[in-house]
């Protein structure tokens, strides 16, 4: 999961040096935490927050398999 956030990351960005993914994982939950410049949180979001949302519900699509519970979060 977090390669893929990762790579979806980074291409969109303009900074890709800059972007981080954290993992932590409890239970049957997986925290990711997407950090990217400020200057790139824009591309990252998007408007109204679609392509968020598109790269949270890969990440679901991605975490079906594994019968667990993933969380993304974008900081700056």
């Amino acid at each position: 999961m977090k390669e893929l956030v990762e790579v979806l990351a980074k291409s969109l960005v303009d900074y890709p040096e800059q972007v981080t993914v954290t993992e932590t994982e409890q239970d049957n939950e997986i925290l990711l935490v997407l950090k990217v410049a400020s200057d790139d949180m824009g591309k990252v979001i998007g408007k109204q927050g679609r392509i968020a949302k598109a790269i949270r519900a890969m990440v679901k699509a991605a975490a079906s398999r594994t019968d667990k519970k993933v969380i993304v979060e974008i900081e700056q």
